[in-house]
């Protein structure tokens, strides 16, 4: 298992580790065995560029996920490997968090969680696909939150 991070932003200190842990915790509990993700914490401009460049949206976005896996291989391979890179805003983050009352170190796992579960292709730009993949994240977030102190993050 293989999960690298990399914070490019100063807008909050980031306990790397426990990311760390909370991440590995995350893969383990969905039965990932192998996988190499990265993590990259960013700021609201760097954000936007991606965003408007690969996804051609305007403005930043919570998280991107990139998936680096062979096509098919998730529906082929019993044991597939995870492989991608998920891009985190954690301006937005501070933005969501006041906004649904919650914490900023929250919505960062929850971004974690959202794009990992992109990564086992969940998708959420169809509604009831949408609905499927929010509960499922909710139930993670749920999971993680009460094995680790999120506040510590």
């Amino acid at each position: 298992m293989n999960v690298t991070i990399a914070s490019r932003q100063r807008a909050r200190k980031i306990n790397r580790r426990l990311l760390k842990q909370i991440t590995t915790a995350l893969l383990a509990d969905l039965k990932i065995a192998q996988a190499d993700l990265g993590l990259h914490l960013v700021a609201a401009p760097e954000m936007t560029r991606l965003n408007e460049s690969f996804l051609r949206h305007a403005g930043p976005t919570d998280v991107i996920t990139f998936d680096y896996s062979t096509p098919g291989s998730r529906t082929l391979d019993p044991d597939p490997r995870l492989h991608g890179e998920i891009l985190i805003c954690v301006d937005e983050a501070v933005l969501q968090a006041r906004k649904f009352g919650t914490s900023w170190q929250s919505e960062v796992v929850r971004y974690i969680v959202h794009g990992v579960l992109h990564l086992l292709g969940f998708d959420d730009a169809i509604r009831g696909a949408r609905r499927k993949m929010k509960r499922e994240e909710n139930r993670r977030l749920r999971e993680l939150s009460r094995l680790f102190p999120l506040s510590k993050l």
